[in-house]
């Protein structure tokens, strides 16, 4: 029985990732919310603040919602680019015939 050995303690979790024993983030108020939102508005600084709150120190919920709407606006851009290249060939192939 010497060479017995304890098995690793595992953190308890319910099977969804949830860990009891892990620090929570705070809860994001609705007067933080609607400071997001109205930041939001504005343009240019609601791209610029997209990256800071995404990729910032700050509420990890925040962080992965901002983190989505970058991913969602890069897939939309992507996909407006291929249509205008489609676009723009039809136009081009039009007018050379």
């Amino acid at each position: 029985m010497e060479n017995y050995q304890q098995p690793p303690a595992y953190p308890q979790h319910d099977g969804y990732g949830y860990n009891p024993n892990q620090p929570v983030a705070p809860v994001i108020t609705v007067k933080e919310w609607m400071l997001t939102m109205l930041i939001m508005i504005i343009p240019i600084v609601n791209i610029i603040m997209m990256f800071v709150w995404a990729f910032g120190d700050g509420n990890p919920s925040k962080q992965n919602y901002f983190k989505a709407s970058l991913l969602w606006a890069a897939i939309i851009l992507g996909l407006y680019a291929i249509i205008a290249i489609i676009v723009f060939a039809a136009a081009a192939s039009m007018s050379f015939s």
